[in-house]
């Protein structure tokens, strides 16, 4: 069988942005070296220096415990990073991939065994803005696409943001996302053929996510690709949304639908 033409999408179906197969590619069926596969994968660039300055970062101080390795880490992780503000907190266990494409702005607390993985050939990766909270176990993961968080978001723990190519996803300013919620823009397996593995088709992108400002997102919502949630609205715990929200509406169910709009109870000025 001739894997290559059978993992061809069918003509006239839809655009096909990447599929697992190159993944694997990259990490079992390559002829690199393990070590050039390590380069490219966690650090994502080449040079000596990058190399030591996170083997050596990550083994001295990502698990040191109290005081002392919150002092380190807040002194030597910055250096992993395309840019970073002043007062940035890092939790125990942080992990770090293609950290030269990860900024992150000032007054930011991120987490135990918080993951940030701006992984990918040609993205911007992970942006993150002031006063952002990002709680332990939460993972930020890059697959091509671009994370935007805005200023003063707070992000619960277990959380997971995914951004696969052609599928970046947004967080607008003052929202508040609960523990467990997922995020994911793309992960949509072409289907169309019965002779190729799912896996091997590809992944169909629908533009991403754009999660608007000011926005309550409850515990356990997952919200697919292609989906934008207006400013200020609310989405209730366990929804799984798969069509946009409305502005300053309370929505949720499986699949998510709107319950009601939201309305202002401040009284005018006598």
């Amino acid at each position: 069988m001739n894997l290559q033409d059978d993992t061809q999408t069918p003509a006239g179906s839809r655009d096909v942005v990447g599929s697992d197969a190159s993944l694997r590619t990259q990490l079992i069926d390559s002829a690199e070296s393990r070590a050039r596969q390590y380069r490219r994968l966690v650090i994502g660039r080449n040079g000596l220096w990058a190399f030591l300055r996170y083997e050596l970062t990550t083994l001295l101080v990502v698990s040191v415990p109290g005081a002392l390795g919150f002092y380190l880490r807040q002194k030597l992780y910055p250096g992993l990073l395309g840019a970073c503000g002043s007062k940035v907190s890092f939790g125990r266990n942080v992990t770090i991939r293609h950290g030269h494409k990860i900024r992150i702005g000032s007054n930011v607390i991120i987490d135990d065994n918080v993951v940030l993985d701006a992984k990918g050939d040609n993205n911007a990766g992970i942006t993150i803005g002031d006063s952002v909270i990002i709680s332990r176990n939460t993972v930020l993961s890059c697959k091509g696409g671009d994370i935007q968080v805005g200023n003063d978001v707070s992000i619960g723990i277990s959380a997971i943001v995914h951004a696969c190519t052609g599928s970046d996803v947004r967080i607008g300013r003052y929202t508040v996302v609960a523990a467990f919620t997922y995020l994911i823009g793309g992960g949509l397996y072409v289907t169309d053929r019965l002779d190729v593995p799912m896996k091997l088709q590809g992944v169909e992108s629908r533009g991403g996510i754009t999660i608007g400002e000011d926005v309550w997102i409850g515990a356990s919502v997952q919200i697919l690709d292609g989906v934008e949630v207006g400013n200020g609205s609310i989405l209730a715990a366990g929804a799984v949304v798969t069509r946009d929200v409305e502005p300053f509406s309370v929505t949720g169910g499986v699949p998510a639908k709107l319950l009601r709009k939201r309305e202002s109870t401040t009284e005018s000025a006598s």
